[in-house]
This record gives C-alpha cells, structure tokens and sequence, in this order.
C-alpha cells in the first residue's frame, strides 16, 4: 500500500493515432514523451499506429495486460469523422470509464476553444488496474489534458485525492 504522499514515478505508455503523422512530425506524442518525463514519471514504449480500430486495441491490450505499464496515454482519433475510432477501440477494454475526465476536458477547452470543443470525444478509464486516456491529436489537446488534469491526478501529492493512491485498490473485487 503507497503510504507515503512522496512522488511515485509511474510508467507510462504513449500511443499516437493517425495516418499521415510520423515519428519526424509527431508533434503531440512527442510533447506528452517530454511532459511525463519532465515529471518524473517513466516512459515505458511510445508507438504510433494508423487509425484503426484493431491496431489500436491490439497496442493497448498488450500494454494493460503488461503490469509494468500503469497507465497509457493516447493521442488522436477522438473526433467524429470516419476514420476516428480510438473510442470505440478502448471502450470494450475498460473494466470502468472515468466519465469527469472528458466532462472537465471540455470543460477546460471550451475556455480555449469556445464550441469546437463539442467535437472531441476525450475519454479515461481503467482496464487490467491501468489508467487509460484518450486525449485529441492536437498538441495543444495534449498540453490541456496533461497540464489542467492528468498530470496532478498522476502525482501523489496532489490533495485531496488523486488517482495514485488508488492504484493498489485497482485490482480489488
């Protein structure tokens, strides 16, 4: 059990969903690397799939079924057109959905983004004791999930409660 409110280093997973990025041009994978690291936290694989839906779900249940990985990020797919499917390729893996996290997201971006925002469909959960986020393929997405939510839920000293402290109740039944 965490007793102490010291930082604990987590090891994360950073996925990237898109059909025209490359590693060279991965602006918001890259800025989610450099984020978690910054904070102390681990990167545990970084990868960048196409979208589709079957990829992506293969990535991510190798990941949540890896108990070194605690949690995965993910970056792209979440808007309304054809090919943007992460969605639904996490959705079926989530033991629970953390239904606040897309709420405040667009909550969030609506200060910075006014109705646009109506257009992402963020999303977290948990599968396997694993946090998952869904975050939009813009860097500036990925800067607002990380910096306004994700990066003081990952930190075990932000107060009153965050998600690290949970983790060794995860697995409970």
């Amino acid at each position: 059990m965490i007793r102490s409110k010291q930082f604990v280093p987590l090891n994360i997973a950073v996925m990237t969903v898109s059909d025209s990025r490359t590693e060279a041009t991965d602006k918001s994978g890259k800025l989610l690397v450099e984020s978690l690291t910054q904070a102390g936290h681990h990167l545990a694989e970084k990868v960048l799939v196409p979208d589709n839906i079957y990829k992506i779900r293969e990535v991510v249940s190798r990941w949540i079924a890896d108990e070194s990985v605690q949690v995965v990020l993910t970056t792209g797919g979440t808007g309304v057109t054809g090919r943007d499917g992460t969605p639904e390729a996490i959705q079926p893996l989530l033991d629970k959905e953390i239904q606040g996290f897309g709420e405040i997201f667009r909550m969030i971006s609506y200060q910075e983004i006014k109705t646009s925002t109506i257009q992402s469909r963020a999303l977290a959960g948990v599968a396997n004791a694993t946090y998952i986020f869904c975050l939009p393929g813009s860097s500036g997405a990925c800067r607002t999930g990380w910096e306004q939510i994700i990066k003081a839920q990952l930190d075990l000293g932000n107060s009153p409660c965050n998600l690290v402290e949970l983790m060794p109740r995860l697995r409970e039944t």
